[in-house]
């Protein structure tokens, strides 16, 4: 039995480490995508997980097959292909230090993978199936995202999803919007930054929140807000958790993975329905999430980035 399978991609961060005097970064290499960083967080913490992607067969995909391996978390539905590079990331920043993201994806692997390469077996095996957006902005992954979230509803799964906006990706902002508010429209809970919800509906954090419980079937919306922590809520209950304090900030690339896969771990050790979840229960499943991913941002990468279980204990907000 597996507790987790997400669907999505499977990738090379290279974040900025340094400049030098004509502007020219040094990058590092980290292993990413968000799923797999969700995935991570899951599988640090007892979970057994799956992820359904694809990867090139060259060194990067090799590399970030290993990495997953030796993450525990299973690869047989993992493709290799040679027809097309695994996807690279690149994370800069601006002048104000806000990150920026390029990517080298036209195609990368990861929007090549089709319905029929999917491993559906993993899907039947688990207890919950998690997508992001990333899958949907290119054919065929878009196609095969709709059918294995349909297929993952027919068999009665939890379905949890992360918009995940990342606008270069898009040539379309207007189609963005669409497939982002179709992905509300599938998911039991749901992962957003208060940003995703400006972009989407032009609302703030509480208001925004209430807007998709009561529009998309949703039964448990968590809203991160960086440094102002997270809000919550579902049918019977509401509340705000602060971020960790007191940290030395390195690198915020795949916090809000890891947030939500901390999140989802703490959900299936109550073992109840999201709808139902009371306002300390949900606080617990908040203040676990926060501490975890406020610790990630301690170090570099994302996959690797996890902190351990007790670390969180001892740091809880």
């Amino acid at each position: 039995m597996i507790d987790v399978v997400a669907l999505g991609e499977l990738l090379i961060d290279f974040a900025t480490i340094s400049v030098d005097g004509d502007g020219y970064p040094t990058m590092a290499a980290h292993p990413g995508g968000a799923p797999a960083n969700f995935l991570a967080a899951l599988t640090k913490f007892g979970a057994s997980t799956a992820l359904l992607g694809k990867v090139g067969t060259d060194t990067f995909g090799k590399l970030l097959t290993g990495t997953l391996q030796k993450a525990g978390i299973e690869t047989r539905g993992l493709i290799a292909t040679d027809d097309v590079f695994t996807t690279l990331a690149f994370v800069t920043f601006d002048e104000s230090g806000d990150r920026e993201f390029a990517f080298s994806r036209k195609p990368g692997a990861d929007t090549c993978i089709s319905f029929e390469e999917l491993d559906l077996s993993l899907i039947d095996e688990a207890k919950v199936f998690h997508f992001g957006t990333l899958s949907l902005t290119d054919e065929p992954a878009r196609s095969a995202t709709y059918q294995a979230v349909a297929y993952a509803k027919s068999k009665g799964k939890l379905i949890t999803y992360d918009p995940n906006l990342r606008k270069p990706l898009w040539n379309d902002l207007e189609e963005c919007k669409r497939q982002l508010i179709w992905g509300l429209g599938q998911a039991d809970v749901v992962k957003i930054s208060d940003e995703e919800v400006e972009f989407l509906f032009g609302l703030g954090v509480e208001e925004g929140a209430q807007y998709i419980l009561n529009n998309f079937g949703v039964k448990l919306v968590f809203v991160t807000c960086g440094a102002d922590g997270c809000f919550f809520k579902n049918a019977v209950a509401s509340g705000k958790v602060p971020s960790l304090k007191n940290i030395k900030v390195i690198d915020t690339t795949g916090a809000g993975d890891i947030f939500g896969g901390s999140a989802v771990w703490k959900l299936l050790q109550l073992g109840k329905a999201p709808e139902t979840l009371n306002a300390d229960e949900l606080t617990d499943v908040v203040r676990f999430a926060c501490t975890s991913a406020g610790l990630s941002t301690t170090r570099s990468g994302g996959i690797s980035s996890v902190p351990a279980y007790e670390e969180v204990l001892e740091r809880l907000v």
